[in-house]
């Protein structure tokens, strides 16, 4: 937490899919953190500075005391556990590197393109396809 007690941020993840919640779950359990941790679907996505489109397409992150994301997908999992404990805010700080963010973004995408197949995941989770140029 800040030095005022409040939250570092939010971190905002698709609570209609279920491998996404169980992750959410882990996070609660093994994770301690000073996030608020919300689904998008029950977040104030104007307050937050985000959009319904944003919460479908990946995790969020917003620092805070600001509006809008500051990182989605590994950047938002790497802001999340930089407010953790040292082991935890460690791995955050290695997986915010640009070298390592630029190889986690290919594997973060497999995994949100194919959630509905892994895990805890349902039809639910599939991810709406992006539409592809002409």
């Amino acid at each position: 937490m800040s030095g005022n007690g409040q939250p570092d941020g939010t971190f905002v993840y698709d609570g209609d899919c279920a491998f996404c919640t169980m992750c959410v779950r882990f996070i609660e359990r093994r994770v301690p953190n000073t996030a608020t941790i919300v689904p998008w679907q029950w977040a104030d996505l104007p307050a937050l500075g985000l959009t319904r489109e944003q919460g479908l397409t990946a995790v969020q992150w917003v620092p805070a005391g600001t509006a809008g994301s500051a990182g989605a997908g590994p950047t938002a999992i790497a802001a999340l556990l930089r407010t953790s404990n040292p082991p935890w805010r460690a791995a955050g700080t290695v997986l915010g590197l640009r070298p390592v963010t630029a190889l986690a973004w290919p594997v973060y995408r497999w995994i949100a393109d194919n959630r509905h197949r892994l895990p805890g995941g349902t039809a639910a989770c599939a991810v709406p396809r992006q539409p592809t140029g002409t």
